[in-house]
């Protein structure tokens, strides 16, 4: 039923070329047939509450809740912000490059302004780790081979270190070499899984939150669509225009919740 209709949501947005607000028309109206007409509501198309966003959120804390807030607020799913590095985030243009994501496609989405401070300070951290590392002869990130015999250098120079590093290193059997990989996921999803319950939410916590959230906020469905990498683009000059930080800017939901957000992150860097 809910895949029935993404697909006539996707084919108003790709195939019709209908305005913005006649997209977001289109979906009100199938979530009003659904809710108030057949009394089937779409739950996988309405996710969580932005008040069950925010409760979820405050129940996290350290780590976990700068990664969580971080993969609300961009849209970026658990792996492909795990696996984030240093140079992917860009403050200025307030931006974020998800590198062989949905599709294996390179992709832009928003980097939320609420967590620029959180988020450097966290870099702060990982930096001077990354430095007492390089002195004991180590530092060095997993790169594909390509790009190692491209620049040998390159697994060692902070661009290219994770955002978001395990706490030890893994030995690579095949090169002897010992790298940082980044923090494993099941620490994420063990974090979600007990804030859940501690605040008491029944259903699920849903990934697409942030998509939905947009649509709600009168981004029309194409704009979601890229920023999520759904859909074929042919060129990153789409992205451009739709971060553009003019009138058609995104703004994420995460600067958008009602209550303000803090997201410290203390104690060290552990997995």
């Amino acid at each position: 039923m809910e895949g029935d209709v993404n697909r006539f949501l996707t084919h108003l947005a790709m195939k019709e070329n209908v305005a913005a607000s006649t997209q977001n028309q289109g979906l009100a109206g199938v979530l009003f047939l659904y809710e108030h007409v057949l009394e089937r509501p779409l739950d996988r198309i309405q996710g969580v509450t932005r008040e069950e966003v925010a409760a979820v959120l405050d129940h996290l804390d350290g780590l976990p809740r700068l990664v969580c807030t971080l993969l609300y607020g961009s849209g970026v799913r658990l792996l492909e912000g795990l696996g984030l590095q240093v140079k992917d985030l860009d403050f200025g243009r307030g931006e974020i490059t998800v590198r062989d994501g949905k599709r294996q496609k390179d992709r832009v989405t928003v980097l939320p302004e609420a967590l620029y401070q959180p988020l450097q300070k966290h870099l702060q951290r990982v930096r001077e780790q990354h430095e007492a590392d390089l002195e004991a002869e180590l530092g060095r990130a997993s790169l594909p081979c390509a790009l190692v015999r491209k620049y040998p250098n390159a697994d060692r120079e902070w661009g290219w270190q994770r955002v978001f590093p395990a706490s030890s290193y893994y030995l690579d059997g095949r090169t002897g070499i010992r790298y940082r990989h980044h923090l494993h996921e099941s620490v994420i999803q063990r974090a979600v899984h007990q804030a859940v319950q501690r605040a008491g939410i029944a259903k699920p916590a849903a990934s697409h939150s942030f998509a939905t959230h947009l649509l709600e906020d009168g981004y029309d469905i194409r704009t979601v669509q890229e920023l999520l990498g759904h859909t074929s683009v042919q060129t990153t000059m789409i992205y451009t225009h739709v971060l553009n930080r003019g009138g058609l800017g995104v703004h994420s939901p995460l600067d958008r919740l009602r209550k303000p957000m803090s997201v410290e992150v203390g104690g060290g860097l552990r997995d």
